[in-house]
């Protein structure tokens, strides 16, 4: 009998060990939001060259959510003209770089809008443009995909009025603004945050007062994956207080709005 009772304990203290052993071999699953941002968009998202590190709002604030929802961040810069292919090949899970709503209610899942923002024109002091109408003659470049071009192709009156009746495209709007310090271009259609972050300490620039457009920013992730940008979106409202604490690190205070 205890040559018996032994052997039954003997088998259920190797079963139990063997459950301790698999129990710690098992990794408990990590959810991770794979963001897809323009690494050239100040102050949104961009290269740090100091510490080379991406910084911005957006990514700033994606930290914060993430936090809150439970997971994992990992920043992926794209091509601007090549995200909808990231996005639908599932290598990025959604495009959080001041993606503006406006003309793409339909084209992907929105999370509320948390930025407000305007299309303007960056130009020199120097340059004789002080209004829209003066950009009659003039070279005029935006970024490819943006929400300026979109600004831009809504306005065929306007463009034909360029020289040689178009706008100029870069890659983005770091190489526009150095195209316009160069004197390759006269004037930029950017966005005004971005316009007013690359200017921050430089003089001899001016952003006409005047805006083509005005948008709001949201995250866009692929249509029918409705769960996660729920997720995400709530997370945002909840943290609406917190977005307002990081837009005054990057001036973007009179920008930032989420409705609670």
């Amino acid at each position: 009998m205890k040559k018996v009772l032994s052997l039954v304990l003997a088998v259920l203290m190797v079963a139990g060990a063997v459950a301790v052993f698999a129990s710690c071999g098992k990794k408990e699953e990590t959810k991770t939001l794979k963001l897809g941002f323009d690494a050239e968009y100040p102050p949104y998202g961009y290269l740090d060259t100091e510490t080379n590190t991406y910084k911005g709002f957006d990514l700033d604030f994606a930290k914060e959510v993430c936090k809150e929802i439970g997971y994992d961040l990992e920043l992926i810069p794209i091509d601007w003209d090549g995200k909808d292919l990231e996005l639908n090949s599932g290598n990025i899970d959604c495009i959080w770089s001041g993606f503006t709503i406006q003309g793409r209610e339909n084209d992907y899942e929105w999370t509320v809008a948390y930025s407000d923002s305007s299309i303007v024109v960056l130009t020199k002091a120097d340059s004789g443009i002080g209004a829209i109408a003066d950009l009659a003659g003039k070279v005029v470049t935006v970024q490819k995909e943006s929400s300026g071009q979109n600004a831009l192709d809504k306005d065929a009156e306007l463009v034909a009025t360029f020289k040689n009746g178009k706008y100029e495209l870069c890659a983005d709007y770091t190489a526009a603004f150095n195209d316009l310090t160069a004197g390759a271009v006269d004037a930029v259609v950017i966005d005004i945050g971005v316009a007013n972050s690359l200017i921050e300490g430089k003089t001899g620039y001016v952003i006409l007062t005047e805006a083509l457009a005005v948008e709001q920013y949201g995250v866009g992730f692929k249509k029918g994956n409705t769960e996660l940008c729920k997720l995400v979106s709530d997370a945002m409202v909840k943290l609406a207080d917190k977005a307002n604490e990081i837009a005054k690190v990057y001036g973007l205070e009179d920008s930032i709005k989420i409705a609670k």
